[in-house]
């Protein structure tokens, strides 16, 4: 069984216009986390390559490139899901984050669920948390990137 948090909001957007903002827009609204950061450096500006295969990069201050992951869907405007790693991760180890876009009368439900927390291991991909801890925080951070993202889609 994997752990996984899930965490949702309402938007005030079309789906269409709820994705675009998602994808399109991710260097505006996306927050920097200390325990959850791509690499550790100072945070560089994320975008996604558009479509299936795509990738999500993190550019850092000095050019340098950074892939965090790789889309694995891209169904706009309902679902996305892309892999996600950090930089102190094993080398073949990722997580999944699938985010799905659903109309809710004039407004769209934005859900994601990001999972996989589990097979990472003891050490400095984990700050010395337990696995619910863990969760915790990256479900908090998670809230917090939502509620940026909702700011910049309306």
């Amino acid at each position: 069984m994997t752990s996984k948090v899930f965490v949702s909001l309402r938007v005030k957007a079309t789906p269409e216009r709820a994705f675009t903002a998602f994808v399109e827009e991710i260097g505006a609204w996306w927050r920097p986390n200390g325990l959850f950061q791509t690499t550790p450096r100072a945070p560089g500006l994320l975008a996604f390559e558009p479509g299936q295969g795509g990738r999500l990069t993190e550019t850092l201050a000095n050019g340098k490139v950074f892939e965090i992951g790789g889309i694995t869907a891209w169904e706009p405007p309902s679902r996305l899901e892309f892999t996600w790693r950090q930089a102190n991760f094993p080398p073949e180890l990722h997580t999944v984050v699938e985010v799905r876009f659903e109309a809710v009368g004039a407004e769209t439900r934005v859900s994601v669920e990001h999972r996989g927390f589990d097979q990472v291991p003891e050490g400095a991909a984990r700050h010395g948390f337990p696995n619910e801890a863990l969760l915790m925080r990256l479900a908090e951070w998670w809230q917090v990137l939502l509620a940026s993202y909702r700011d910049r889609s309306a």
